[in-house]
C-alpha cells in the first residue's frame, strides 16, 4: 500500500493539472425565440385591413401610404401597363379620380410560402376616373414579408362581368 501512494498522489496531480489547464468554454448565447408565425385567419385580417388602407389612399389621394406599404421592386398591373413603386407613388396625387366610396368583399388568402401570401377580393367603388364610372374588379394582390413588415409586391385587377 505504502509503494502505491507516491503513485496515486501522481495520479492526483496529473489529473487536476490537466483540468485546470483546460480552456473554459463559455455558454453560447441564448437564442432569441422566433416570432410565432401568425395563423392564416389572423393573417387574412392583417392583409385585407392593409389593402382596405391602400383602396382609403386611392380615394384620397394619398400617395405616402403607397410609398409605405409597396415592396420597393414591386410591380402594378393595370391597363395602362405595368408600373414600378415609383410610378404608382408619382400617379396617386395626380390621378383624374374622384372616389366618393368603396366596398370589398369576398375576401380569400393563399399562402405561397410563409413569407409571401396572395391576397384575392372584389372591389366596387362609387365614382370616376377620367370621366368615366370605376368598374368593380376582381383584385389580387402578392404581399410578402420582408424583415417582419408585410408589403404589397404586386397587384392586378380585372373588371367583373
Amino acid at each position: 500500500m505504502k509503494r502505491h501512494l507516491p503513485l496515486a498522489a501522481l495520479l492526483v496531480l496529473v489529473l487536476a493539472g490537466l483540468s485546470l489547464a483546460q480552456e473554459a468554454t463559455p455558454s453560447p448565447a441564448p437564442k432569441p425565440k422566433p416570432k410565432p408565425r401568425l395563423s392564416q385567419a389572423v393573417l387574412l385580417r392583417v392583409l385585407s385591413a392593409n389593402e382596405t388602407k391602400l383602396w382609403e389612399a386611392w380615394k384620397n389621394k394619398n400617395s405616402r401610404q403607397f410609398q409605405l406599404s409597396l415592396a420597393s421592386d414591386g410591380v402594378m398591373v393595370g391597363d395602362t401597363g405595368v408600373s414600378s413603386k415609383k410610378d404608382v407613388v408619382a400617379m396617386m396625387a395626380s390621378m383624374p379620380c374622384d372616389v366618393k366610396s368603396y366596398t370589398l368583399s369576398d375576401w380569400k388568402l393563399a399562402m405561397v410560402d410563409a413569407d409571401a401570401a396572395v391576397l384575392t377580393y372584389k372591389g366596387a367603388a362609387d365614382g370616376t376616373c377620367m370621366g368615366t364610372a370605376i368598374p368593380t374588379v376582381w383584385a389580387s394582390s402578392l404581399w410578402v414579408n420582408r424583415r417582419g413588415r408585410w408589403l404589397a409586391f404586386s397587384h392586378q385587377e380585372t373588371p367583373v362581368r
